[in-house]
């Protein structure tokens, strides 16, 4: 994906007239394609461009520009002279690029199981480098509670006391989207043992947001449960995989036999380290594309490293930038030496505890507001 645009980048830093803010496109009725589209622009000219409440694009400047009159579906034709006029590219070259873009969204608007965030003409270690007006991500923590045969030492630590109900839930997910956010990731403790989850969902669905779960995923293991996630508007799942439990196993099978994006994270410690080769394969056996690593342990540093290889080899992508449960021993870190904090952490996502407490990421106890109570202004300001 990171090449999808390759053609567009022969523009090196084009001028943009255009103003910044979020513009909206619905397909007609009589359209069989039926898909909307929601194009955020930056003052800088970039952008993010996401698809049918399911995929975001991360645009430069001159594909953010076409996108901009893809969304309003302005004629090939017309796109190309307003190129020709401001930049040294024929009208030809112009309606191209114009059509190939928007080829390649129909293309994406028909390819399931997607990755949620995909990036254009960024590199990975540098992938949030812009000026941004607000993060691209919440990791909303619904609750601190989890099933009764959970390990103390995977519990959260409990910075609140008091879990935000539906109605007030809504009401953040709205002011994020007000502020331009277009994905929401709802994490926990263990969100599905919130009865209003998927009213949730759906509201951000309505919203046009992207929506996000990170689970043990062992209620997906009932298939009508599943299905009513599904049909709420659930585009990813990010299962934690606990591999003791059958349950897991069937509700990791049931969520990849759905459209949807499935990424699987493993915790790797003392007492699983040697069956971390055989899971896996055994993952990569059953279909899954993606995988999340973190370590309970230090010393445990080379054999996620190991790990971080295999997942190489067997053609799966590892996931770095989606909620986990917190480790400071990532793959991205070991790779690059960077600070524990995943980079973005604070800018292209923020996370949100159970009372509407805003921190930069998961697990850095720095408070930067409470998004039910404070402006969204005065959060944002505070990330500086």
């Amino acid at each position: 994906m990171t090449n999808l645009l390759a053609p567009l980048r022969r523009m090196f830093n084009p001028l943009h007239e255009i103003e910044a803010g979020i513009y909206h496109y619905i397909s007609p009725p009589n359209d069989p394609r039926n898909y909307r589209l929601h194009l955020r622009l930056e003052s800088d000219g970039s952008g993010v461009l996401i698809i049918n409440a399911a995929t975001i694009l991360h645009l430069n400047q001159t594909a953010a520009e076409y996108a901009y009159y893809l969304v309003h579906n302005t004629p090939a034709d017309q796109v190309a002279r307003k190129f020709s006029a401001r930049y040294n590219v024929s009208r030809a070259q112009a309606s191209q690029d114009y059509l190939q873009l928007a080829e390649r969204i129909q293309t994406l608007i028909s390819t399931p199981d997607i990755d949620p965030v995909t990036f254009l003409d960024f590199e990975r270690q540098v992938p949030y480098s812009g000026q941004i007006s607000a993060p691209y991500r919440l990791d909303c923590a619904l609750t601190y509670r989890l099933p009764t045969d959970t390990s103390p030492d995977a519990a959260p630590v409990e910075r609140v006391k008091r879990e935000l109900d539906a109605e007030e839930w809504k009401t953040l997910i709205d002011k994020a989207w007000s502020a331009s956010i277009p994905h929401i990731v709802f994490t926990g403790g263990e969100p599905t043992l919130r009865s209003d989850l998927t009213e949730l969902i759906a509201h951000a669905e309505a919203n046009g947001q992207i929506s996000g779960l990170l689970s043990d995923g062992l209620r997906l293991a009932e298939s009508a449960y599943l299905e009513e996630l599904l049909q709420t508007g659930l585009d990813h799942l990010m299962l934690v995989l606990r591999p003791e439990e059958p349950l897991a196993w069937q509700a990791l099978e049931n969520a990849l036999a759905q459209d949807l994006f499935v990424a699987v994270h493993l915790t790797l410690a003392a007492e699983n380290v040697k069956q971390i080769p055989k899971l896996l394969r055994r993952l990569a056996d059953m279909g899954v594309h993606a995988v999340s690593l973190s370590a309970s342990d230090p010393s445990l540093a080379t054999a996620l490293h190991d790990a971080r290889e295999q997942i190489a080899r067997l053609e799966m992508e590892l996931v770095w930038n989606l909620p986990v449960p917190y480790s400071s021993l990532h793959p991205i870190a070991l790779e690059t030496s960077q600070p524990e904090i995943p980079e973005g952490a604070g800018r292209a996502w923020l996370y949100v505890e159970p009372d509407g407490d805003v921190l930069p990421s998961q697990g850095v106890n720095r408070v930067l507001g409470n998004l039910l109570a404070d402006p969204w202004e005065k959060i944002w300001k505070s990330t500086d």
